[in-house]
């Protein structure tokens, strides 16, 4: 089943671009509210994965 979303240009950009588009969208959103009122910088920790490479303990 197929349903269209629309996206704005910073997230069309994402799915077009790659990886450095996708984390400026990643960043830009990490503090903009949920619904529930907290920020996604609030619920998990951001952490960089670079493919290839293990996340820093």
């Amino acid at each position: 089943m197929l349903a269209t979303i629309p996206l704005t240009d910073e997230e069309q950009a994402a799915v077009d671009d790659g990886q450095a588009a996708l984390d400026q969208l990643l960043e830009r959103l990490a503090d903009v509210p949920t619904p529930s009122g907290a920020t996604p910088r609030q619920l998990l920790p951001i952490i960089e994965v670079r493919q290839g490479h293990a996340p820093k303990a």
